[in-house]
């Protein structure tokens, strides 16, 4: 079955008891027993499942061709539950440049409560072959990068991981299973952060961690998951799983506006650098090209001539673009990524990260023409 096929109709049969097309919202936290003390519909309580939270991971496994799903109340829930299922004095391997958050969790929870940590250039397939140890259990991979943009073969990364008896986990969010599908690449898990391109319209937040296959450790995430508590509430399910039903036509509208984009300020005589993988002078182009499907994303990176100052005078111009953090939402948003990820970044002062998304091309271009003026 096609993509967008699977987006409609995968976790989302016409509701039994009504007919209905629309799923309804199941609000209650708990659920009748029969008189023999069971649970005749499989729903118990609101922590342990839900019958919105059930279509929706039925449909997010579906589409990214796994067999398993787990969803969280957000990415960096989802996040932590993979490195929780992990025991103290394992060892991950984790990229320099990827969503700061990860890296955040990674220093502030999880090395103090005992995982060790090597951050590498995931990109420098050397580099993380030298940084496997004796313990390492997991290598956590995530492209296209953010917010550099850096792209990471997730097939020799996996072929690493492997070799060492550890798993590969890729987050996806940025790609979706519409560009990018990691299982194919033989990657072990997948996460995402739900709020953004799965969503799709910037109002409601989620995560998500799906497995190629049932395993030992996902069943450790999955009870994570439900003794933790940190699970996606059912009307933030309902959204998500109503936003994916557009995804594989929204993101060919980002993709197409990105790339213009991309080749617009790629030309422009105030731009330093462009961050985007499906240009050809994108040092990532060859392997995003063999591992990106259907185009290249909706993100984009640019470093500003003149540094900080005149980064943030770019940003202070736009009239269409709107200067605010998040990404994949049907708006174009702007935003100086270095003072939102505060005093440890390691992100350039003059770069600014773009959200392309679905208005006219011609509107964007001419706001971002105005505004590098």
């Amino acid at each position: 079955m096609n993509l967008e096929t699977l987006a409609i109709h995968a976790g989302r049969p016409p509701d039994s008891a009504t007919g209905a097309v629309t799923p309804p919202i199941f609000l209650s936290t708990t659920f009748e027993r029969d008189i023999d003390g069971s649970y005749p519909q499989g729903y118990h309580y609101i922590r342990d499942n839900n019958p919105n939270r059930t279509m929706l991971e039925r449909c997010l496994a579906a589409l990214e061709g796994g067999e398993a799903a787990a969803a969280f109340a957000s990415g960096s829930a989802a996040t932590a539950s993979i490195f929780q299922a992990l025991a103290p004095g394992d060892h991950t391997i984790a990229p320099q440049d990827a969503y700061s958050g990860t890296g955040t969790l990674l220093r502030s929870m999880f090395i103090p409560w005992g995982l060790q940590v090597t951050f590498v250039d995931m990109t420098d397939l050397e580099q993380v072959q030298q940084a496997i140890q004796p313990n390492t259990k997991l290598i956590w991979v995530e492209t296209p990068s953010n917010p550099l943009l850096k792209v990471t073969d997730i097939q020799k990364i996996a072929a690493i991981a492997h070799h060492a008896g550890a798993l590969c986990v890729c987050d996806n969010t940025w790609a979706t299973p519409v560009l990018q599908q990691p299982f194919q690449q033989k990657a072990d898990l997948v996460v995402h952060s739900t709020t953004k391109y799965f969503g799709g319209h910037s109002d409601v937040m989620g995560g998500v961690v799906i497995a190629q296959q049932p395993s030992n450790f996902f069943q450790r995430i999955r009870q994570i998951q439900v003794s933790g508590g940190a699970i996606a509430a059912p009307f933030d399910c309902w959204l998500v799983l109503r936003g994916v039903q557009t995804l594989p036509y929204r993101m060919r509208g980002h993709c197409h506006n990105a790339m213009q984009i991309a080749e617009f300020l790629s030309q422009h005589s105030a731009i330093d650098t462009v961050h985007y993988p499906g240009l050809l002078t994108h040092p990532g182009y060859p392997i995003a090209a063999q591992q990106m499907i259907g185009g290249f994303g909706g993100m984009l990176s640019v470093q500003v001539k003149g540094g900080r100052t005149n980064a943030f005078a770019v940003a202070a111009k736009v009239k269409i673009f709107t200067r605010a953090t998040s990404l994949g939402g049907v708006e174009s948003l702007i935003e100086h990524r270095a003072s939102i990820e505060g005093a440890a970044t390691k992100t350039p002062e003059n770069l600014l990260r773009l959200s392309i998304g679905l208005e006219h091309i011609d509107d964007l271009i001419a706001d971002l023409t105005q505004a590098l003026e």
